[in-house]
C-alpha cells in the first residue's frame, strides 16, 4: 500500500501503510487496522495515532474497525499496547469491542499482570521521622516472624524427642554426612593455620622473657576453649548455613513447601528438623577435630621456630587443658550448630519468590549466623566468668 502523509483536517479520511482514521462524531478517533499486521512485515507507529490525538480536534474516546485485517500477531499487540498506555496517561477511553476477541483477550491478560515489586525504583529520600517508623515497623515484624520461627522450631524438636516427628532419616543420613565429613578439610585447613598464627603471635611475646613453653598453653587454651569453635561456626554459616537457606529458598521459589503444606505435611518437621538436627550433632565433632588442627599448627611453629621438645610441649598442652575448659568450647559449638541452623532455615523459609530473592536468602543467613555467634560467645564468655570457670 502507497505510503501517504498524514491529513489532519478534521473530517477527511487521513492514510498511512495500513491504517485509516475517521472521525464520524465530535470527540471519536475511529482507526481502522487493515491487512497483515505481523512482525516480518512493515508496520506503522503508534506515534501515527498519538499525533492525531493530539494535534487535531479534542479526542474522547478512541475506537476500532478490523472488518479489513486480515492477520496479525504479537506486533498488533505490541502497537495497541503503546495506545493504550497513551490514552490512559491522557484520560482517553479506549473502546476495544470492535477488536477480535483474541486481541481483547491478550490486551487483557497483558493488563492484569502485575507490576513486579521495586522493579521500578523512584529515588525521592524519605522524611527522616517516616524511615525511623519504617525501619521500627520492619523490625518489629522481623522480630515476630523470629519468634514464630523458634516457636516452631521448638515444637518440631519435642516431637522428635517423643518420636513424632515427620521426616525422612535419609534426608538426615544424608545430612550429617554433608555437615560432617565433607566439612573436614575445609575445617583442617582453617584450624591449623588459626593455631600457627596463635602460635606466632604467642611466640614473639614470649621468647623476650624466655617462656617460649607457654606457647603450648596459649594455643591449646585458646583453641579448645573458643577459637575452635568460633571457627568452626563461622566455617559451617558460610558454607552450610548459606547452603540451607539456598535450598530452602529455591524450593520456596519452586513452590515446594506450598506443595507440602497442602499434602499436610509440615515443612519445619520435614524440612528444617533434620538440619538442625544435623548441625547440633556434628558441631561438637567438628570443634574438637578443630581443636587438635589448632594444637597440631602450635606444635609445628613450637617445634621449628622455638625448637622445642615434642614430648615437652605435648606434656604442657596436657597441662594446661581440662575437662572444664574442653566441655566449654564443646557448649559453644552446640549452641553455634544450633544458630547456624536456624539463622539458615529461617532465611530460607523467609525468601522470596524471584531468583535475587535466593541470593539475598543466602548472604542474610551468613550475616545473622555470624553476629549471633560473636553475640553467643559473648554472653557464654561471660556467664562463665561470673561462675568462675
Amino acid at each position: 500500500m502507497k505510503n501517504l502523509k498524514p491529513e489532519t483536517i478534521n473530517g477527511r479520511k487521513i492514510i498511512e501503510n495500513n491504517l485509516d482514521f475517521n472521525r464520524p462524531y465530535d470527540g471519536v478517533l475511529l482507526v481502522r487496522l487493515k491487512g497483515i499486521w505481523k512482525i516480518v512485515h512493515p508496520l506503522p507507529s503508534a506515534d501515527v495515532v498519538e499525533r492525531q490525538l493530539t494535534t487535531g480536534p479534542h479526542v474522547e474516546q478512541v475506537s476500532f474497525d478490523t472488518s479489513e485485517l486480515t492477520d496479525w500477531d504479537s506486533g498488533l499487540l505490541t502497537f495497541l499496547m503503546k495506545i493504550k498506555e497513551f490514552c490512559s496517561q491522557n484520560k482517553i477511553r479506549l473502546e476495544t469491542n470492535g477488536l477480535p476477541e483474541g486481541v481483547r483477550r491478550l490486551l487483557r491478560l497483558a493488563s492484569a499482570v502485575p507490576e513486579m515489586k521495586g522493579a521500578c525504583k523512584v529515588s525521592v529520600r524519605e522524611p527522616f521521622l517516616e524511615r525511623v517508623g519504617s525501619r521500627v515497623i520492619d523490625f518489629n515484624q522481623s522480630a515476630e516472624e523470629m519468634l514464630d520461627f523458634l516457636g516452631e522450631a521448638s515444637m518440631a524438636f519435642m516431637k522428635f524427642l517423643t518420636g513424632k516427628a515427620t521426616f525422612r532419616r535419609s534426608d538426615l543420613t544424608l545430612l550429617l554426612q554433608e555437615c560432617g565429613a565433607q566439612a573436614l578439610p575445609i575445617v583442617s585447613l582453617i584450624s591449623l593455620l588459626v593455631g600457627l598464627i596463635l602460635a606466632f603471635v604467642g611466640a614473639i611475646q614470649l621468647k623476650m622473657f624466655g617462656a617460649q613453653i607457654f606457647v603450648a598453653d596459649v594455643v591449646g587454651i585458646g583453641m579448645v576453649r573458643v577459637m575452635g569453635a568460633i571457627m568452626t561456626g563461622i566455617i559451617m554459616a558460610g558454607r552450610t548455613g548459606a547452603a540451607f537457606a539456598a535450598q530452602l529458598g529455591t524450593m520456596q521459589v519452586n513452590e515446594e513447601i506450598d506443595a507440602l503444606k497442602t499434602m499436610g505435611i509440615s515443612p519445619m518437621e520435614f524440612l528444617v528438623l533434620p538440619r538442625m538436627i544435623a548441625l547440633i550433632i556434628m558441631m561438637p565433632l567438628l570443634c574438637l577435630y578443630a581443636d587438635l588442627m589448632g594444637i597440631l599448627g602450635g606444635l609445628i611453629v613450637g617445634l621449628g621456630m622455638l625448637n622445642l621438645n615434642l614430648i615437652e610441649y605435648l606434656n604442657r598442652t596436657r597441662e594446661a587443658i581440662n575437662l572444664t575448659t574442653v566441655g566449654i568450647g564443646v557448649f559453644h559449638s552446640a549452641v553455634f550448630g544450633v544458630l547456624v541452623a536456624l539463622s539458615g532455615c529461617l532465611r530460607g523459609m523467609q525468601c522470596g519468590r524471584s531468583a535475587s530473592a535466593v541470593g539475598y536468602a543466602a548472604t542474610s543467613a551468613v550475616v545473622t549466623s555470624i553476629v549471633s555467634i560473636i553475640v553467643a560467645t559473648a554472653i557464654i564468655t561471660y556467664i562463665c566468668q561470673v561462675l568462675g570457670i
